[in-house]
């Protein structure tokens, strides 16, 4: 748990830039469990006994896709809240990597797939991506509440930029 009361969650994106943008983010399909059938990075929840979120960060992405990380650089913070199912409320702890050893690798639970930054298929992400994510890949740093109502519908939501972290 946090200061919030949240418990704590990772989320990891791998980027590759051309000169001083992000070109392209590698997505991973959830075949199951929470958020199944759609794309999002790799990440999940802190276990008991991880002494930093970072290594919670860098365990899902070998368990997830197969690739050790070497550099995560936290780009956002965002609370999630779900009035109708609080067990999901969380804060999720937003990185990017641009660096790694491995190829992304299908497994049990995702299927990793590189998009343009460009072309990211926000209409099969959680629907709150598309307010945060593009944020991010322009470097900007910040920290959002969103509030999901049944069907995951965004029923509120708050996107501050922070100057880093």
């Amino acid at each position: 748990m946090n200061e919030s009361g949240l418990r704590n969650a990772t989320l990891v994106f791998l980027v590759r830039r051309s000169e001083t943008r992000i070109a392209d983010i590698c997505l991973a399909m959830k075949k199951r469990g929470f958020g199944a059938n759609r794309w999002n990075g790799v990440g999940g929840k802190v276990k008991c006994g991880e002494e930093t979120i970072e290594e919670a960060a860098k365990r899902e992405a070998r368990e997830e896709i197969g690739v050790s990380i070497n550099d995560l650089r936290k780009i956002a913070e965002l609370s999630f809240c779900f009035p109708h199912n609080p067990a999901w409320d969380q804060t999720v702890h937003v990185y990017f990597s641009e660096s790694w050893e491995g190829e992304p690798q299908e497994s049990e639970e995702m299927n990793p797939k590189w998009f343009s930054s460009d072309e990211i298929p926000y209409e099969n992400m959680w629907p709150a991506d598309i307010f945060w994510l593009p944020e991010a890949i322009k470097g900007r740093a910040l920290k959002a509440m969103v509030k999901f109502g049944e069907n995951d519908v965004v029923e509120d939501k708050e996107i501050n930029i922070v100057e880093s972290f």
